[in-house]
């Protein structure tokens, strides 16, 4: 009796997750064909509430490209991959209070913003670093044009996703 309600469970949750998978995946397909073009399939796939890195990212797009790589996701095989990464929950955003944490570490003086310089300097010296293209999208949502800096608290609160 458990198991059959188990079951009923994943099975109304597999059918949600269709549903938004080819909701998200229909915003994309502009032929109306069902296929995306790959360059897409990163943002499909942050749309449903996934934040894998740039590998991962990688990795996911070979599991559902063809053989014969085309530049198209045919939404046949997006979609049983999208749906066992769903259900097993991979690629969870950072929760909140370690995103806190790692700038409070880029910020030893705790005055709660950095500066765009430190935040240039951060982001193409240390670690992975950002693209261009990627650099300048984040100052752009980031950086406050009147002070040239980030208040990261209120940065964290804009990127956190709603789990709910």
């Amino acid at each position: 009796m458990a198991d059959d309600r188990d079951r009923d469970g994943t099975e109304v949750a597999v059918a949600e997750f269709h549903k938004k998978i080819k909701e998200a995946f229909e915003v994309f397909d502009h032929e109306s064909n069902s296929t995306v073009d790959v360059r897409e399939v990163g943002t499909i796939i942050r749309s449903l509430g996934c934040c894998p890195s740039e590998g991962e990212l990688h990795d996911l797009i070979a599991e559902v490209e063809e053989e014969e790589p085309t530049g198209y996701i045919r939404f046949e095989k997006f979609l049983p991959v999208m749906t066992e990464v769903l259900l097993e929950r991979r690629y969870r955003p950072i929760p909140e209070d370690i995103l806190l944490r790692a700038f409070e570490v880029l910020d030893p003086a705790k005055r709660g913003f950095l500066t765009k310089d430190e935040l240039i300097k951060y982001m193409t010296e240390e670690g992975e670093p950002f693209s261009q293209e990627e650099m300048e999208e984040m100052l752009s949502a980031a950086i406050d044009p009147e002070s040239n800096s980030i208040n990261y608290k209120d940065y964290i609160t804009m990127m956190v996703i709603d789990e709910n």
